[in-house]
């Protein structure tokens, strides 16, 4: 289909690893029984946004069209889905608006991926170019 191929990166597996690290890394924030506090005391619905929105960023710069939707549709259901996993798990507390805080930031990260030049992969490999280091 139109629209779903992958962008055209030199160095898409590595891109590939890290964004999925990244995944694993929200998983695991989400799902320990006690994450570090990466901000101030109050502020985790700006972790939440973030992570989402660096998520929904990064493989928007991967993916354009269908496949770009799809991951962040994707995104928000994940996010939707490790908050029932916290209740399940009967250290953390499902909350609404960390939900809501997640698709929100995933939600952002898919508008800022449509704009030129946003992908963070490409710019990385264009850096790595003027580097010398291709």
């Amino acid at each position: 289909m139109r629209g779903t191929l992958p962008r055209p990166l030199r160095y898409r597996a590595l891109w590939m690893t890290v964004g999925w690290l990244l995944v694993a890394l929200v998983v695991w924030g989400s799902l320990t029984p006690s994450p570090p506090e990466a901000l101030p005391a109050g502020s985790d619905k700006l972790e939440h946004v973030g992570s989402y929105l660096v998520l929904a960023l990064w493989f928007g710069g991967l993916y354009s069209g269908l496949a770009r939707n799809g991951y962040a549709l994707a995104f928000v259901a994940m996010g939707v889905g490790l908050e029932f996993l916290q209740q399940a798990g009967g250290v953390r507390h499902l909350e609404v608006q960390d939900m809501l805080a997640n698709a929100f930031g995933a939600g952002l990260g898919w508008l800022l991926s449509r704009l030129p030049g946003a992908s963070i992969p490409a710019r990385l490999e264009a850096l790595l170019a003027g580097l010398g280091l291709r």
